[in-house]
């Protein structure tokens, strides 16, 4: 985490001379080819990241072996992407990930969010920020401390709260989400394999149907749960029953005589592995595909 080195001197120890003193001659291609060669010296990624071609600076971006003097400057570049590359380079410093953390541009806020240097100071930054993406992110982090966890579980957001619920593994948190008055946090926590067996009972019951569905589709439920479901007063549920990879047989058999027939046709056809049930993913996670597209509205400002 923060590996980034000053370098005071002349690096001795790769690149060529000839490499250096032309690195920010010649073509675009050129100076990309020398800032995306392994052997280039650190001297001369310093210089190429000011290097008038975004492309070129960026490449420099993304080099976990770049020196601090090179990704420093990069961090306030008036390019988006150079700056989205720094904030996602496991090399960058903690003070640099603070001040991209709190960066106009949605996207190389969330960039700090998967890198893998972001320690707790940048966390409890993003538990304050503005950004409901940004903290929906950090619900989602893995070993979140228990401290911004429960934090997160009283957020206005029920997005975010959702995405807390379904990736906490906090038993403190787990309770207190499972008396969340918002449907879609129930059903967040309803795909949790962390529950208890006594939290995943609560939730069987639920009084909003697609709670209990999700329930059925995500985890394993104890025999006198399977039992109450069969008989739910919701097709919804005994549809997902009856398509779901995580009921045993018998429990399926019992739904072949389901008073419904699209229930009843779904039991008696379902194949083990044949992607029967529909599928309850957990909530998207702000992170920009391939390509130009700006992607998620959802990472605006509130």
């Amino acid at each position: 985490m923060g590996k980034q080195q000053d370098v005071g001197g002349p690096d001795r120890h790769s690149g060529s001379d000839a490499a250096a003193d032309g690195a920010t001659g010649g073509s675009v291609d050129a100076r990309l080819a020398v800032a995306q060669d392994p052997t280039t010296a650190q001297m001369t990624l310093i210089d190429l990241a000011s290097d008038p071609s975004a492309v070129v600076r960026k490449a420099v971006a993304t080099r976990a072996d770049a020196p601090a003097q090179a990704l420093r400057p990069l961090t306030r570049d008036h390019d988006r992407n150079v700056r989205e590359a720094v904030a996602r380079n496991p090399s960058t410093s903690i003070g640099n990930l603070l001040l991209l953390v709190k960066d106009a541009d949605r996207w190389v806020r969330w960039a700090v969010a998967g890198n893998p240097a972001c320690n707790e100071s940048v966390r409890r930054v993003m538990a304050e920020a503005p950004d409901k993406e940004l903290r929906g992110l950090l619900a989602e982090t893995r070993d979140l401390e228990p401290e911004l966890a429960a934090r997160l579980a009283d957020d206005v957001s029920p997005e975010v709260r959702e995405r807390l619920a379904t990736h906490t593994h906090h038993p403190d948190v787990i309770t207190a989400l499972l008396a969340d008055r918002t449907a879609r946090v129930r059903k967040g926590l309803a795909r949790n394999p962390r529950t208890t067996a006594a939290q995943r009972s609560a939730l069987a019951q639920d009084p909003v149907v697609d709670v209990r569905a999700a329930l059925v589709l995500a985890v394993e439920l104890d025999e006198a749960d399977l039992r109450r479901l069969v008989d739910d007063r919701s097709v919804q549920v005994r549809m997902a029953l009856a398509t779901s990879e995580l009921v045993p047989p018998h429990i399926r058999q019992a739904l072949e005589s389901d008073p419904d027939e699209m229930v009843a046709g779904a039991a008696r056809d379902f194949r083990p592995g044949a992607g029967n049930a529909q599928v309850v993913r957990a909530p998207r996670i702000g992170h920009r595909a391939g390509g130009t597209g700006r992607g998620r509205p959802g990472g605006a400002r509130r």
